[in-house]
């Protein structure tokens, strides 16, 4: 129709855009973490710049979709961090994993009470932890059971594959143990983990697996790990509307059938069957390169189908941002823009065109 083609021509011929929700400094950061809590978008940690010897930040912000308000939650208690993971237990606690804390790499663990805005450190209850993680993956599998896959390594050395460890917490005690798992994967960092249905050639779900891409100068997924749907605990964010518009954004033959190759620090979020992949930096380009790709992974297929969807708006670039669903939107948070320094201020939204 000549809406639809007005607002391509607008677009710049692509069918999708990150539209701008709010503006503030207190979210302009990278290599942060968002995680949804009671509603709220919690960021916590990252950098103000990519200067090393800058300490990463210690403060907790919340960003309110309702109100579309960003506001302090708690300030820097010591507890420093970027490159790091967060999980969200019992949607009140923000259980941090790993990271850089301005002077070496973290395998530690420490929680944010949101409802007593306090921080706790953890204990380690063998001495047989990763030497420090940066850059990893933290996917929840239940309450109790983190799997973390990531590069491993002190300041100077880096191992040549990634180690996958079941990570466990126990929230009554503040403790918590890692178990290394047999298998590994190939060596990553600022990669993306996606926890999929996993789905037979008859199109039936038989659990989960969790897909490892990006990190490397590659295309290649790796399995991390297989789940019967009795042992995960996934609790999906319904997004009905969402999927409905990836589901027809896909259907419009306007994406190339191309995986992200040599992709790192880019952003992954899994909505229904799909997992939504945007920006980061590509390792393939020595300049110019920080990119302003969306890829759609669709899993309702086995096997599973890329798609591929660039965008002309260069005000867009990110790498180390992150994007978080809540009530049926996906938004864009953070980040360092195309010249890879500075921070962006703005939260935005996926506007796909209907």
């Amino acid at each position: 129709s000549a809406g639809i083609q007005e607002a391509e021509n607008r677009w710049g011929g692509s069918r999708w855009e990150w539209e701008p929700v709010v503006r503030s400094d207190l979210s302009a950061r990278g290599f942060h973490t968002c995680n949804v809590v009671q509603g709220k978008l919690l960021l916590f940690g990252g950098l103000k710049t990519q200067d090393t010897q800058e300490p990463p930040l210690g403060d907790v912000v919340a960003f309110d979709p309702a109100t579309q308000a960003v506001c302090p939650l708690a300030p820097d208690h010591g507890y420093r961090r970027s490159h790091h993971e967060a999980v969200v237990l019992g949607d009140r606690w923000l259980c941090v994993v790993g990271g850089w804390d301005g002077s070496c790499r973290v395998s530690n663990v420490c929680s944010f009470d949101v409802e007593q805005k306090q921080w706790e450190g953890w204990s380690a209850r063998t001495s047989e932890t990763p030497v420090g993680l940066s850059s990893h993956t933290c996917t929840k599998l239940t309450e109790h059971e983190l799997l973390v896959v990531g590069r491993e390594g002190g300041l100077r050395t880096q191992r040549r594959y990634a180690s996958i460890f079941t990570l466990h917490l126990q929230l009554s005690s503040k403790t918590y143990w890692y178990k290394e798992e047999e298998s590994r994967t190939a060596s990553r960092a600022g990669h993306s983990a996606m926890l999929l249905q996993d789905y037979g050639p008859l199109g039936k779900s038989s659990g989960y697996k969790l897909l490892v891409f990006g990190g490397r100068d590659s295309a290649e997924c790796d399995v991390a790990g297989h789940w019967s749907k009795g042992k995960l605990h996934v609790s999906q964010m319904p997004a009905s509307e969402l999927t409905e518009q990836l589901s027809r954004l896909v259907g419009t033959e306007k994406g190339s059938q191309q995986a992200p190759k040599g992709l790192r620090h880019h952003s992954c979020t899994v909505v229904g069957p799909f997992a939504v992949i945007f920006g980061g930096e590509t390792l393939a380009r020595g300049r110019d390169a920080i990119c302003n790709d969306l890829y759609i992974y669709d899993a309702r297929a086995s096997p599973a189908n890329w798609f591929h969807f660039p965008s002309s708006t260069h005000a867009q670039k990110r790498c180390g941002h992150r994007t978080c669903l809540w009530n049926d939107k996906l938004y864009l948070v953070g980040g360092f823009g195309a010249n890879g320094k500075t921070p962006c201020p703005e939260i935005c939204s996926l506007r796909i065109l209907p």
